[in-house]
């Protein structure tokens, strides 16, 4: 299994295509390995904490030249894997390849755009088939997306989540209760939590422009927090043109994972290193210089309506 799984992950590496047999077989083997995990993974530092990648491949690989690659370090991925990125098959079957050869050394969650209806619209859905012909490989991705875990809790003290709260979660035992394995809903308590964001205006949970989610406050979080004796919340959802935020004296980091997002918006990258004693620190990284990337043959952007919420 090993050596197979080293065979595609150096194949991977060089951003080839693989064979829609292989990706069948990976999927249904990843499937199985989540099927028996929770909803909350426990994961215990040093770990990298990886916001947004959203299909450039070439700047998640500048990402593991950065801050290592596994085995060498451990890995904690907030979701949002695909879409608007040129390269996402190649960039979500990396991963699957990297999950399935060191299964302790990496975590994945689930994402917003982790979803059959978002990915239609959001340009995975073109992408697999302007690549392979037929929908058959992101019928396949979109079916294991369903089984990927809720959020995270690292060191017994940080608390990792794509996007943010919901007014119906207020414990992490109601997070442990939710049948995530099914296609991503816009509302309910599942829909909240990978698609919400923090707002300094609100005091408590408000409508959030989206039309998805809630936006939620700094008096949210600290009861959130209390309850569950946590001390920092961890998430993506947002672009930051630094690469991060952090908010509300120390309590909250967005983490920015796609560097100059859609190849346009000039921001700077970053992930969180944990390190043993549960400190935190920000590294920050720049996209891929262009000896190092392919470009998209295309503007995939053009296909897809604006969204940089």
């Amino acid at each position: 299994m090993s050596v197979s799984l080293d065979k595609t992950l150096r194949k991977l590496e060089r951003c080839e295509l693989l064979p829609e047999s292989r990706v069948k077989s990976l999927c249904e083997s990843l499937q199985e390995m989540l099927a028996k995990e929770p909803n909350i993974i426990s994961v215990e530092p040093p770990v990298t904490v990886v916001g947004d990648i959203h299909g450039q491949f070439f700047d998640m690989q500048e990402m593991f030249k950065v801050v290592g690659n596994c085995p060498n370090a451990n890995f904690l991925f907030l979701g949002d894997y695909v879409d608007r990125g040129a390269f996402s098959v190649e960039t979500i079957c990396y991963l699957i390849a990297l999950k399935l050869r060191w299964p302790s050394r990496i975590t994945l969650l689930r994402g917003n755009h982790e979803s059959e209806g978002i990915t239609q619209v959001y340009g995975f859905y073109a992408e697999c088939m302007r690549k392979y012909g037929t929908s058959t490989v992101w019928k396949h991705l979109v079916e294991l997306f369903n089984f990927l875990p809720i959020s995270a809790v690292v060191g017994q003290s940080l608390y990792c989540v794509h996007g943010g709260l919901s007014p119906e979660i207020g414990t992490l035992d109601q997070i442990r209760l939710i049948d995530r394995f099914q296609e991503l809903q816009s509302d309910g308590p599942l829909a909240d939590l990978l698609w919400s964001d923090p707002d300094g205006s609100v005091e408590t949970f408000s409508q959030s422009k989206r039309g998805v989610g809630y936006l939620f406050g700094t008096t949210d979080l600290r009861q959130f927090l209390r309850t569950n004796h946590l001390s920092h919340m961890v998430r993506s959802h947002q672009l930051c043109m630094d690469g991060f935020q952090v908010m509300w004296d120390d309590t909250l980091t967005t983490v920015w994972s796609a560097p100059n997002y859609c190849y346009r918006c000039g921001n700077v990258a970053a992930a969180m290193v944990v390190a043993e004693d549960g400190s935190r620190a920000l590294t920050t990284f720049l996209e891929a210089p262009e000896s190092e990337r392919r470009r998209p043959d295309n503007d995939t952007n053009k296909e897809v309506p604006d969204y940089f919420l």
